[in-house]
């Protein structure tokens, strides 16, 4: 493998930031994780829009263009040979004295790594092998006070430690007045009585690009969506579930806190899962990819 490091593509082992950089020192960066399908990231401009919110409500500002951006990821892609993809792009404050004060950018840290996924859309397959089970855990959701949930920042210890606090697939979190928030790396979706429901993102809620795509095709297949405040009571009891992110685009939650929801995805879930990959057939394989 070869990955794209402070622009220039190099292998695997000679991928290496350096110890003071304020992304391995602090966490003080920010990422965005993505499908290439065909060759061409999806939603691109969408992750980076959050990408560049993210920079901005952590003041990094290090002056690239979205252009020279999906460059980078463009050749980490034509490097590797690889059309179908996991795509991770990183930008860090770089490298600084070792004091908590960041001085102003000067040569950020930008990061792209890939690794091998199935083709996707309605003649691919999905990345996991099952549905996931989730159950919820006594770590909360970092609230918004504290670190912005709208920023995809390095640091994922909230997620990592509500995963070492799980004995399911994934950790659901709660916030601090004891409503959903998300799962430890994804959004939460649950269908009770042909409704479709996912937390409010009011709440400490990271934005998900896969999230906002569910809503839209929901949207689209007619099917009733409701934003609000939920109990983990509304989840145990919902008729079906699912979570979302990048990588597993809609994955069936088939079981919370040990209670069977459903076998398999249920038929709600089954159409949007099917939505998304008609979304994706028609962005990505159902015509030549564009090149911007």
């Amino acid at each position: 493998m070869q990955f794209h490091v402070n622009g220039e593509v190099v292998p695997a082992a000679e991928a290496t930031v350096s110890v003071r950089d304020r992304g391995f020192m602090y966490g003080d960066a920010v990422f965005e994780t993505m499908r290439a399908y065909a060759g061409v990231p999806f939603r691109w401009d969408a992750h980076a829009e959050r990408l560049a919110n993210s920079c901005d409500l952590l003041a990094i500002d290090h002056d690239l263009t979205d252009a020279d951006l999906r460059n980078r990821v463009d050749e980490t892609l034509a490097a590797n040979d690889l059309r179908e993809a996991y795509v991770k792009l990183s930008i860090t404050r770089g490298v600084q004295p070792g004091k908590l004060t960041p001085d102003p950018v000067d040569d950020p840290g930008v990061v792209v790594m890939v690794s091998e996924l199935p083709r996707g859309g309605t003649a691919g397959e999905e990345v996991w092998d099952d549905p996931v089970t989730a159950e919820f855990v006594d770590v909360e959701r970092v609230p918004d006070a504290a670190i912005p949930a709208r920023a995809k920042t390095h640091n994922y210890l909230n997620g990592i430690l509500a995963r070492l606090a799980s004995n399911a697939d994934t950790a659901l979190m709660l916030d601090g007045d004891g409503y959903l928030a998300e799962a430890a790396t994804s959004n939460c979706f649950f269908v009770r009585d042909g409704t479709l429901h996912t937390p409010s993102l009011d709440g400490p809620i990271l934005p998900g690009i896969t999230h906002q795509t569910v809503l839209e095709l929901a949207a689209d297949e007619g099917i009733p969506t409701e934003t609000g405040r939920y109990r983990p009571d509304d989840l145990r009891g919902a008729d079906e579930a699912f979570l979302t992110n990048s990588t597993w685009e809609v994955r069936p939650t088939t079981t919370i806190d040990g209670r069977r929801l459903t076998d398999d995805a249920g038929p709600i879930t089954e159409a949007l899962m099917g939505a998304y990959d008609r979304r994706v057939d028609r962005e990505h394989y159902d015509r030549r990819p564009r090149d911007d």
